[in-house]
């Protein structure tokens, strides 16, 4: 109105053009014209009357308009109101269909003033637009309920999980010892069974067991709570730090949870977790059937209509709980997980990786690519050792025995067996010799296993047992040439009636 009462001072008691009034005012001068013509109309000039206030002002320059004696047929707000959180669906698409059926119905503008209104009239939380089976809300209620230790009379405080569809507003509560990671998890795990089916994004609080870092562009979630969000296909949208709004639905549903459940538990007292959850679960399918106050039906019947629909279905396979770790692989190709070692493929030998631990399972993945996965052994200090993740010179040597040496070993001859067997007695623990006896055997291969029992004689001989000793008397022929002064004899078995060179010594002796 200040404006308006400007321009007939300007125009009136100054004598300005509706350019130049446009100009200091800052409207156009179009707007101008419209509010000269509608003062000639009304009959006013400037100075205007001093009882003329300015709500009588408006009236005289802007009279409300005559209703329409049309009386024109209204759609069902409500279902419009439904019909919105559909993927794609639009005012102007429901009143195209509104008006193939009504053909004298309201024009497009007219429908959404309208439909506008009628929402006003809803509460603050129901003119959220939430698309069916699209989103989970997930909190914590802050609120918790006292559990009695029938045998030791402790006292512990349970913690409410909550989970709220957002167009139904359908409701999960369950209680559980702690907000812990394993128990985050796994309420969430019940939650989607109760639903029976699984939304597209998840809404949580930045509680520390979801959200590692949070961050209002890209928080970090716990690599456990991703995993979870993987098994199901789902996104994960954390809500905004000191943003409440963001979750309006959870905290609401805390709230109305709160007053209908567990303000009619206060005077009981539990001596187990699965008897609160009892008590609470009939109290939540009451909730649930409750009828809504501004919107007809309740919880359990938007459900049936809105999400269970739309609700993806579930994996035939329930998450099985993991917690992920970081490590590095040791020198020896093996990662430790509790205690006890797991090998990986020794390329991979000093780098880090990521490990994730189940009851039955613990994988070794890197950059995302999985290198190894092996059965969860409780036993510490042992090692679970994949042949294949072996470099092929230890793989060959794992797969031997002190027994196996010694068998390999006598198919050459006697000479070579006692040379393995003093090999293996030399090393307070035989594996520590292994290396030497394969050594041996594949000098077999090399010079022939004729000329290798002829080196064994001549090593032992010598005393010179070793791997080293062995090679050098092969390639340099000393097992094929007979030692100066000494007669080649005949390699004769033992037997009691032969007499060797101590019997002649003995007997000289005697005598």
């Amino acid at each position: 109105m200040r404006k308006i009462q400007e321009v007939l001072r300007l125009y009136f008691g100054h004598s300005r053009s509706k350019r130049e009034i446009a100009r200091i005012i800052g409207v156009s001068p179009t707007t101008v014209s419209d509010y000269l013509a509608r003062a000639k109309l009304a009959g006013l000039s400037y100075p205007l009357p001093s009882e003329l206030d300015e709500p009588s002002l408006e009236r005289l320059l802007f009279p409300p308009s005559e209703p329409s004696s049309v009386q024109r047929p209204a759609p069902d707000w409500l279902r419009v109101h439904n019909e919105l959180r559909g993927k794609g669906v639009t005012l102007e698409l429901l009143w195209q269909e509104y008006k193939a059926g009504q053909e004298d119905g309201f024009q497009y503008s007219a429908f959404c003033d309208h439909y506008r209104r009628w929402r006003q009239r809803l509460s603050l939380s129901m003119r959220q637009t939430h698309t069916p089976g699209e989103k989970l809300f997930i909190d914590y209620a802050g609120q918790t309920v006292a559990v009695t230790d029938g045998a030791t009379g402790e006292i512990k405080q349970a913690q409410i999980f909550v989970a709220v569809l957002g167009a139904s507003n359908y409701t999960y509560i369950e209680a559980t010892w702690s907000q812990q990671l394993p128990d985050w998890i796994a309420s969430h795990v019940r939650a989607l069974n109760f639903f029976g089916g699984c939304t597209e994004l998840w809404v949580p609080d930045n509680l520390r067991s979801g959200v590692t870092k949070a961050s209002r562009y890209e928080p970090d979630l716990n690599p456990t709570y991703q995993d979870l969000a993987n098994h199901y296909g789902v996104a994960v949208l954390p809500a905004r730090v000191r943003r409440p709004k963001d979750k309006s639905k959870v905290e609401n549903a805390v709230l109305v949870m709160s007053r209908w459940v567990l303000a009619r538990l206060r005077h009981q007292r539990f001596f187990s977790l699965g008897e609160l959850n009892r008590e609470m679960r009939a109290l939540l399918n009451a909730l649930n059937q409750r009828p809504f106050k501004k919107l007809p039906g309740s919880r359990a019947s938007a459900f049936a209509e809105m999400d269970q629909p739309a609700l993806r279905p579930l994996p035939a396979q329930p998450y099985e709980y993991a917690e992920w770790k970081l490590a590095r692989v040791g020198v020896d190709y093996h990662v430790e997980v509790d205690g006890h070692y797991y090998s990986v493929p020794y390329q991979h030998a000093r780098e880090q990786v990521d490990v994730r631990v189940t009851g039955a399972t613990v994988e070794i993945f890197r950059h995302g690519l999985r290198l190894a996965s092996h059965a969860h052994c409780a036993f510490k200090g042992r090692h679970t050792t994949v042949d294949m993740h072996m470099p092929r010179t230890h793989r060959e040597v794992a797969g031997w025995s002190a027994e196996k040496l010694t068998s390999r070993a006598t198919a050459i001859g006697p000479r070579c067996t006692t040379l393995v067997e003093r090999l293996l007695h030399q090393r307070r623990h035989p594996q520590q010799a292994f290396r030497s006896c394969l050594g041996v055997l594949r000098l077999g291969q090399e010079f022939g296993n004729a000329r290798l029992e002829a080196a064994c004689a001549h090593a032992l001989k010598l005393n010179a047992v070793s791997w080293k000793s062995l090679q050098s008397i092969l390639k340099n022929s000393l097992d094929l040439q007979t030692p100066p002064g000494a007669q080649r004899t005949l390699d004769l078995p033992e037997h009691e009636n032969l007499r060797g060179a101590h019997y002649y010594q003995s007997n000289s002796i005697l005598h």
